[in-house]
């Protein structure tokens, strides 16, 4: 499938039919798999041969959308998760372990927020976050020599940053780290993180790709590019022997796909947070139309953000889509076929005015959801990141007053009107 277009490669790639197998990808909503000797399954327990013998390690559907997933972002593995937390969770549990520290961009959504700064250390790992506008220098300074990751997200949630991806590609490299980078609002279709030099990505599959919100899902899909080996001591659990699998070293057996095989084989066996088949099988429905709807999810966002862009209600309007927008010129460079379809902006009264402004919406949906086909509004020092306080919140890039809309794609004259008519309440 490498040489098709994305557009194509959200159609077909993953599972590819035989003759007289149908058309839709099936639903294997099966725990188990038979086989007909001991030594078969035994093999697969060994990770010494290929195929499927229960469904929390690996499914057949499940499989082919996490395949069709790492050849949109171009990488050369994926692995499926219950939700986009369990996905940050397992990348970067998945090569740290008590003792060590993790760098993280301030601007990401408030839940992955709290998973790096409460959670990871209650598990004995520490957690620095940056500015992600700081120089390559002031991000360097942040690292320890048991720094093991460098974690950030392409477009931050709500605060809508765009994350100079190379330049934290460049400083992770140097202290010989891999670059995380969470791209749910992006999707491939608008960005390939890895073009750019990151090294794995994770997805929240519950946002664009599926699109309808019909699922709880996540994806973490490896490059392939980062050389685990170079740094054998500091990742020793890839590149030395598990006990837990009779001595098994991943880089060893397993090559560019040792970082998955390794949270497939031992996080996803030991701790679970599957999707489910017939989730995956929604997922995969919700791919094949992905650049349709982020087409038309942008074109209504960048109409969308114009329009209050010039309401004498509106203070402030965050869409990187805006010439005026801080972070205009790194949207052009890294997305230039368009970013989302999520909006922040913030009216003059504040507070106050927000909430009266979204009661006042009709078409709208008041809901903790984003980057579904309906259009969305929250407000996020109320929601999302309620569990913050103020500085926090103002590292995060959340002012009380603000409002994340995520724009849909209705008509776009529909979604205007809904707007005007709850501005002139607020």
């Amino acid at each position: 499938m490498s040489d098709y277009r994305l557009e194509t490669k959200c159609l077909h790639a993953g599972y590819t039919p035989s003759k007289g197998e149908p058309c839709a990808l099936p639903i294997y909503q099966s725990t188990t798999f038979k086989y007909d000797t001991t030594d078969e399954m035994g093999q697969l327990f060994d990770l010494k041969a290929e195929g499927y013998f229960y469904t929390r390690l690996q499914n057949p559907t499940n499989d082919a959308v996490a395949a069709k997933i790492a050849e949109l972002e171009g990488g050369v593995a994926a692995l499926l998760t219950s939700s986009g937390q369990a996905a940050n969770f397992y990348a970067v549990f998945n090569i740290c372990e008590a003792g060590d520290h993790v760098v993280a961009a301030s601007t990401i959504y408030g839940g992955t927020f709290n998973l790096l700064a409460v959670t990871f250390k209650k598990l004995g790992i520490d957690c620095t976050f940056v500015d992600t506008d700081a120089s390559a220098e002031e991000i360097a300074d942040a690292f320890r020599p048991n720094t093991k990751a460098l974690f950030a997200e392409t477009i931050a949630n709500p605060a809508l940053v765009v994350l100079d991806i190379e330049k934290f590609a460049s400083v992770a490299h140097q202290h010989g780290v891999p670059l995380i980078v969470d791209n749910t609002f992006a999707t491939p279709i608008n960005c390939r993180p890895f073009e750019w030099g990151a090294d794995i990505i994770t997805h929240s599959t519950t946002k664009y790709m599926d699109g309808h919100g019909l699922q709880v899902g996540g994806a973490i899909i490896d490059s392939g590019n980062f050389d685990w080996e170079a740094y054998g001591d500091k990742y020793h659990g890839l590149t030395q022997p598990d006990e837990s699998y009779h001595g098994v070293v991943y880089t060893k057996q397993f090559g560019k796909k040792a970082y998955i095989t390794k949270a497939t084989s031992q996080l996803m066996r030991d701790l679970g947070s599957i999707p489910s088949p017939n989730n995956c099988f929604l997922l995969n429905i919700g791919l094949e139309t992905l650049p349709l709807r982020m087409e038309r999810h942008c074109s209504n966002a960048q109409k969308t953000a114009e329009f209050l862009a010039s309401h004498e209600k509106v203070s402030k309007v965050i869409y990187p889509g805006l010439p005026g927008d801080k972070y205009h010129a790194l949207a052009e460079k890294y997305l230039p076929n368009g970013s989302c379809g999520v909006i922040s902006f913030e009216l003059e009264g504040g507070r106050e005015a927000a909430v009266r402004f979204m009661d006042s919406l009709e078409l709208a949906n008041i809901c903790t959801h984003v980057a579904a086909s309906k259009t969305m509004v929250l407000h996020p020092a109320s929601h999302t990141h309620r569990q913050m306080n103020d500085e926090q919140l103002r590292e995060a890039g959340v002012s009380p007053g603000m409002i994340r809309l995520s724009v849909g794609i209705e008509h776009i004259d529909d979604i205007l009107a809904d707007l005007e008519k709850a501005l002139k309440n607020a």
